[in-house]
């Protein structure tokens, strides 16, 4: 009985680090929100988008186009790096988002920790530019009224 107990509480001490369908932007209205209403970074591998969504959760949209990546080899390659980045990233992220990664260099063989480490970065610098865009607007209603 006590040892189920101690796997119990080493289960909840752990941060949720799981990829699931909850943290998925999969419809094109999401997307075109996304793209309509947030903020973008850039980075050497990648552009981030990134705009809130009311939801207790962060999720991941992945664009990556076929100009750009030929083969679906690569392509498939590039959005595995890309979720598993993300799936690393998620405790460090803000909380409520919708983050669309658009693959920007041709033909690049990202590394996870490489792609890690910027995602982190330009997430947070899209969000905080889009506190900052958010705030701007209700300081601009309040002073019409």
């Amino acid at each position: 009985m006590n040892q189920s107990a101690d796997k119990q509480q080493a289960r909840d001490a752990k941060p949720e680090l799981r990829y699931t369908h909850a943290n998925r932007v999969v419809s094109g209205k999401h997307f075109e929100r996304a793209y309509k209403e947030g903020n973008r970074a850039r980075g050497k591998l990648m552009t981030v988008v990134v705009v809130a969504n009311d939801l207790p959760v962060s999720r991941l949209g992945l664009s990556i186009g076929k100009r750009v990546w030929r083969d679906a080899v690569g392509r498939n390659r590039v959005r595995r790096v890309f979720r598993e980045s993300f799936r690393v990233c998620l405790p460090e992220l803000p909380v409520g988002v919708d983050v669309v990664l658009i693959g920007s260099m041709p033909r690049i063989k990202p590394g996870l920790a490489e792609t890690s480490s910027e995602l982190c970065t330009l997430v947070l610098k899209a969000y905080r530019r889009y506190l900052q865009k958010v705030a701007g607007a209700q300081q601009e209603v309040a002073s019409d009224v």
